[in-house]
């Protein structure tokens, strides 16, 4: 019955080159516990379908307020009810839905069709978010339809979520992909939404059960790039086995973009991604440690 297990999908990114090993086939789940400041995907936030406006596109033709019992309210504005009327009859293609209902064998259709390039070069598929872990049993199913294809499994996930059922997926992942923000408490609560103790517990209790993860740590100016907190967290990270890598992730300015068309604010729209020898020398930080670090993917 798995592959009738249904779930929420608002991505399925083919020929992904940053989610792991080779050329991957990345679904991106919808829904997440935490509100990081920087988000790169806020539609993948909320659990429910949402739409969103694409300005460059509108004609300002009106038809949307025809169409809509609700005059076509701004996204983001809460009236919005997601039925899709303004999506079907705008002529402009100026609004889409993010997120629909699918079954497991239906995201597998979709990955399925790039299995010659996991083959030839060493990928497969990734399942991202949003957060995973808050879909765990549409997680799980898919990983069992994926290791049922003998494919090359990667989660990328914040790591917030029950640690048995965490644990429980071990048998069906290749590599886990770890984001990890910050080591103080205080401020991960601020920035993201979320407490770190359980994020770290279930860390060092993967790290122990697992023996491929690759920490992803996003560096954003003036709020992850200290380097106390860096050092803080390469400490933690370097006392782990199973840990193969370290990647620092620069900020970019997508997650703006997007939120603008979700119709919410940023606070971090002026905010201007770190260079290159700010990255290199962030790396060090880790390198020190004895840890391998990559700048990027």
């Amino acid at each position: 019955m798995s592959g009738l297990t249904s779930g929420r999908v608002f991505n399925v990114q083919r020929y992904s080159l940053h989610d792991g090993p080779g050329i991957r086939t990345t679904v991106f789940l919808k829904g997440c516990p935490a509100r990081c400041l920087w988000c790169h995907n806020p539609e993948s936030q909320s659990f429910g379908p949402e739409v969103v406006r694409v300005d460059s596109r509108c004609i300002e033709c009106g038809t949307c307020q025809e169409v809509c019992p609700h005059g076509a309210p701004d996204p983001g504005s809460g009236v919005c009810t997601a039925c899709g009327a303004c999506i079907e009859a705008c002529p402009a293609g100026a609004r889409e839905m993010v997120g629909r209902e699918t079954t497991v064998d239906e995201v597998m259709a979709e990955v399925l069709r790039d299995r010659v390039f996991f083959q030839e070069s060493g990928g497969g598929v990734t399942f991202s978010g949003g957060e995973p872990l808050a879909q765990l049993r549409f997680l799980r199913a898919l990983l069992e339809a994926a290791r049922g294809h003998d494919l090359h499994t990667a989660v990328d996930t914040c790591g917030f979520g029950p640690r048995e059922e965490i644990l429980g997926l071990v048998p069906l992942v290749d590599l886990f992909l770890f984001d990890l923000k910050l080591a103080d408490d205080a401020r991960h609560r601020e920035f993201t939404g979320l407490p770190t103790e359980p994020i770290l517990e279930n860390l060092q209790a993967l790290s122990r059960a697992h023996r491929s993860l690759w920490i992803r740590v996003p560096i954003i100016p003036g709020h992850t790039d200290g380097e106390a907190d860096l050092a803080a967290l390469a400490e933690i990270v370097a006392g782990l086995s199973g840990v193969r890598r370290v990647s620092l992730l620069p900020y970019h300015r997508t997650g703006v973009d997007k939120a603008r068309r979700l119709g919410r604010p940023s606070s971090l729209q002026s905010l201007a991604p770190p260079s290159p020898e700010r990255m290199e020398a962030l790396a060090v930080v880790f390198r020190e440690r004895g840890l391998q670090v990559s700048l990027g993917a």
